[in-house]
């Protein structure tokens, strides 16, 4: 179906479709932008809750201790990276149906301009063939009147007897001229009248489907962009779709990861202060009066007296024990934690103790790589002087040593703890914990923390690997893995330090995240980069050997 042949005298209908669908195509723009909006707004709104509601990383009273705060810091950070799909989406809307809906609407205007002018123009053509056409007519017949007005005089001025010759000759030359110009302009209005029906041929059935088929064209081109916009419209939602599920399924599984039991025995290591219940309160007997005598009545006063004064005491000495069960006095803090209770002391002395080790370690590890440095400036003199190292070398044996000092210092004072309340647990020799305790692990309190300034309250951490002669010995001295990961996302890893990974690849954890939501990992065959924290799954290790 044409509308060239069905729709031939449609000009002015066909102009007002034209424009409608034009209208609709830039209302439906409208519609998408408003979606765009509508999706960033929602995004940065997800994003402020989030914001809210995340931990401060200054404060250590909000560490996510229990499994149920670790699993609502956990849905916070999933529903962090749903607000950022919420942002892709609008951004493949804007790209892929937003603004390709403004050009392409910027080019239908400029093409059906193009064709209605042409149309104008046809029929503008069409007017002016028919006008003079007309025109020939009315002038042919104007001089067929004026023959018809010379014949008449002719014949009467013949048949009046009283005319001369001359006038009857007259009237005749009149008619004759009258005669010819209406033949001359027959013969015109013919000409004319053929070229305009030619014309008038040419245009209903050639010039005018030509322009109303590219228009019917254009509109049917126009409606298929809309089907295409349609479904990118929908299609930028659907290729987010798994990602989000992955998200809600994070979200489940933070809910399933709550343990009660867990919480309660936090709530128990974290009060518990290792005092044995008090004891029963022996039965002072107020009726030995009653049966007093004279005769003894001064010796039983005595021990009478004596044995109040030693049931006060015996009262006074266990009411000072029942601060337990209210306030606790408050104190200066001692060094050796002497005023806390028995098993809270215990904890703070490992906690101590814990972070002195991972001091000792740092040290260590500076002193390692100040030694292969002075050692690659004895072999190339040229690199710098060894001497400028001494200094350095000797500020950090002197902190280890400090450091050992410290060390046994606590571990005196755990011991006459742990001899004092009898606990023989599992607790942790720093002969056994030499090594650095990464961070985001358990601390010695129970507590979780994923932020290295809230478990570590020693000195700041010195990097001695990290040197201008990082490079030369980073395939000599690898870091130790302390656990693994499995990537949930894929990442390309174009950027320079990070690592590319596919969905569902495995790799090794040699450097947790420090808060900035990059952790460094390592593949089997010993490339090691970053990667975005919240597109893999972590499993750490309590003892990790490196691959």
């Amino acid at each position: 179906m044409s509308w060239g042949t069905e729709l031939w005298d449609q000009f002015d209908s066909l102009d007002k479709h034209t424009q409608w669908g034009i209208d609709f195509l830039e209302r439906y723009a409208k519609f998408v932008k408003e979606r765009i909006e509508i999706e960033q707004n929602y995004a940065k709104q997800l994003r402020n809750l989030v914001k809210k509601y995340c931990p401060k990383r200054s404060s250590k009273d909000e560490e996510p201790r229990f499994t149920s705060c670790i699993a609502f810091f956990n849905i916070l950070n999933e529903l962090n990276d749903y607000a950022g799909q919420r942002e892709v989406v609008a951004e493949e809307m804007a790209h892929r149906v937003y603004g390709e809906l403004m050009r392409y609407a910027h080019d239908l205007k400029t093409e059906r301009k193009m064709h209605l002018q042409e149309g104008r123009k046809a029929q503008q053509y069409l007017d002016m063939c028919w006008k003079q056409m007309d025109n020939s007519k009315k002038k042919f017949e104007r001089e067929c009147r004026e023959a018809e007005k010379a014949q008449q005089s002719y014949e009467r001025l013949d048949n009046d007897t009283n005319a001369t010759k001359a006038d009857v000759e007259k009237a005749k030359q009149q008619l004759n001229l009258r005669t010819h110009m209406a033949d001359e302009n027959k013969n015109e209005y013919a000409a004319q009248l053929q070229n305009f029906n030619g014309e008038q041929h040419k245009h209903f059935y050639v010039v005018i489907p030509q322009i109303y088929k590219q228009l019917q064209e254009m509109d049917e081109r126009r409606t298929i962009k809309l089907s295409e916009c349609y479904r990118g419209f929908a299609d930028s939602e659907r290729k987010v779709i798994p990602i989000i599920s992955k998200c809600l399924e994070g979200m489940i599984l933070a809910a399933k990861s709550v343990d009660e039991r867990r919480d309660s025995q936090m709530v128990v290591d974290s009060f518990k202060s290792g005092f044995e219940p008090p004891g029963d309160f022996p039965f002072e007997d107020y009726s030995q009066h009653i049966y007093r005598t004279i005769s003894d009545g001064t010796i039983s006063a005595a021990k009478q007296e004596s044995g109040k004064m030693d049931s006060k005491s015996t009262v006074g000495k266990a009411k000072g024990k029942l601060w337990l069960f209210g306030k606790k006095p408050k104190g200066p803090a001692l060094e050796d934690f002497s005023h806390l209770p028995p098993e809270q002391r215990r904890k703070k002395l490992q906690q101590r103790i814990d972070e002195l080790n991972r001091g000792l370690q740092k040290e260590a590890d500076q002193k390692e790589a100040l030694n292969k440095m002075k050692d690659v400036y004895e072999k190339n003199p040229q690199m710098g002087d060894p001497g400028s190292l001494q200094p350095k070398l000797a500020e950090t044996m002197n902190n280890i040593d400090r450091l050992r000092m410290e060390i046994h210092k606590n571990e005196a004072w755990l011991s006459e703890v742990e001899g004092k309340t009898g606990i023989r647990g599992d607790r942790r020799h720093s002969s056994d914990i030499n090594h650095l305790v990464t961070q985001g692990r358990e601390s010695p309190e129970g507590s979780y923390t994923d932020d290295a300034n809230q478990e570590v309250r020693g000195p700041p951490q010195q990097h001695g690997h990290h040197s201008e002669f990082d490079d030369e010995f980073e395939d000599d001295d690898p870091l130790p893995a302390i656990g693994h990961c499995k990537a949930i996302y894929p990442f390309d890893g174009h950027n320079e330090g990070t690592l590319a990974m596919k969905e569902g690849e495995v790799l090794y954890i040699i450097e947790e995240d420090k808060g900035d939501g990059w952790t460094r990992a390592r593949r089997q065959n010993g490339e090691e980069g970053y990667v975005p924290t919240t597109y893999i799954d972590v499993t750490l290790e309590k003892s990790s050997k490196g691959s």
